[in-house]
């Protein structure tokens, strides 16, 4: 049970024989939600995806010290990794910016773990993509659009076979991809979407809708009829997000019926 679902039935004061009694109270409530426990194949998985994901962020703080360091002499580096990856390979190749000796030595030892994160990445990306071609549900799941090893091997290590999410709905909004209800007195208000449950997913779905979105933009007779027209009428950022609270649902669908994945119908 999620301890959020159980801190209303803990009562004054905080101890263990406190916490036991809202825990066997909270189990007992008809509507309480309960998690699958993870087997320990997919927590291995997910402690490859975690490592993968701190070493991206590390790499991002690395790059923009990189980017830092020469901007201070007047040598501007164009923005993105792959400028960065090719700055920091010429300068471990001698080719050094007109600047202080001392900063340049600064800036190979940081060039030298740049690219040294860089080649982990790659490897732990080569290892999701494994087990991502291992997998039958990641392996069907990768026949979407806009879903690639990475993002169908977190899913699959991350909700299984979608039997614990009753509806299509609960998983996106296990999600966070569904609008906030502010609902009152009979009036309909939906807010922003609540952005809750799993960060990582919810990122990864967003990030492949909007690669869709280029490539529709790219080649619109591809397209289906609602993600043309959801691109055309509404903010690009709004847009992608529908689409990745789509994509969800269609997941689940493709997960709890080991169906293939079907092309909307134009």
């Amino acid at each position: 049970m999620p301890a959020g679902y159980v801190k209303p039935y803990v009562k004054r004061g905080k101890n263990d024989a406190v916490d036991a009694e809202a825990i066997c109270e909270a189990v007992r409530r008809p509507t309480m939600r309960f998690v699958e426990i993870k087997t320990e194949e997919e927590q291995a998985i997910l402690s490859i995806h975690r490592t993968r994901d701190l070493a991206i962020r590390q790499r991002t703080q690395m790059a923009n010290m990189i980017r830092s360091l020469p901007r201070e002499f007047g040598h501007i580096l164009p923005i993105g990794i792959e400028a960065v990856t090719a700055f920091a390979t010429r300068h471990l190749g001698g080719d050094h910016p007109d600047m202080p000796e001392i900063v340049n030595g600064m800036l190979g030892i940081q060039c030298y773990q740049f690219i040294g994160l860089n080649e982990r990445i790659e490897g732990y990306s080569k290892m999701i993509e494994q087990h991502a071609l291992l997998n039958v549900d990641a392996r069907r799941l990768m026949r979407m659009p806009g879903i690639g090893p990475i993002t169908a091997s977190a899913i699959v290590a991350t909700i299984g076979d979608a039997h614990q999410f009753r509806t299509s709905r609960d998983l996106a909004a296990w999600l966070g991809l569904t609008p906030l209800n502010k609902s009152s007195g009979g009036k309909e208000r939906l807010g922003k979407i609540t952005k809750k449950g799993d960060h990582y997913i919810r990122k990864l779905l967003v990030v492949g809708m909007t690669s869709c979105a280029v490539m529709t933009n790219r080649s619109p007779e591809k397209v289906d009829l609602w993600t043309a027209k959801i691109i055309a009428d509404k903010p690009f950022r709004l847009a992608t997000t529908a689409m990745a609270n789509k994509a969800a649902r269609i997941i689940w669908a493709m997960l709890r019926k080991k169906q293939e994945y079907r092309q909307p119908a134009f």
